[in-house]
Order: C-alpha cells, then structure tokens, then sequence
C-alpha cells in the first residue's frame, strides 16, 4: 500500500471535483488545492494503518462530493436552478447562503 494508491485516490478526487463543478472555476480551483493540501499534509505517512485510513477517507471523500452535492447554475432569469441526476439519489438539499451564490458569480 502506498504511493500508487495514494495516487488512484488523489486522481479519484480530483475527477469528482472536475465533474461535481463543472463550468464553476472558483469551485474547481478552490477545490482542487484543497485536495492538493491535503495529501501534501500527509505525505509523510508511512504506517500501513494510517494509510488505509487516509485512503477511506479519500474514497468516502469522492463518494460525497460525486453523489452529495449538486452545483446550481444561474439562469437568464436570474435565478438558480439545480438538476440534480440518478448520481444524487438520496441526498438532500441545503441552500446555499446568498453571499456564497454573489462570490460564486462574480468570480
């Protein structure tokens, strides 16, 4: 177990975020350091233990952000609209605050 696996999981990661916020380039830059920084952190591991942990972790990570979170998209109205797929079975839906939606948009 190690860096291969750490490697599938990282590249993993990254797909989801790629395809979770798609056409959002705040979210794919903020998100894609945010994977970077953490495995960065640990780096260092080097007990099998700790590995398989993190490596959950990082599958259960992939999982969520695939299948939990859906992006909004802003309309020619003005407002947002979620489409929700088959992937987003059984998750529930948390609305953003408008300040998040304002930076999101301006960005």
């Amino acid at each position: 177990m190690g860096r291969i696996e750490a490697l599938r999981a990282y590249r993993a990661l990254l797909r989801s975020t790629r395809k979770t916020f798609a056409g959002d380039g705040v979210m794919l830059r903020e998100s894609a350091a945010e994977v970077r920084n953490k495995f960065e952190e640990n780096r260092h591991v080097k007990s099998d233990a700790d590995l398989s942990r993190l490596l959950e972790e990082a599958a259960e990570a992939s999982h969520f952000i695939s299948n939990m979170i859906v992006q909004a998209k802003l309309t020619d109205r003005g407002g947002y609209e979620v489409k929700p797929g088959k992937d987003h079975a059984g998750a529930t839906f948390e609305v953003p605050s408008e300040d998040l939606l304002k930076k999101s948009v301006s960005s």
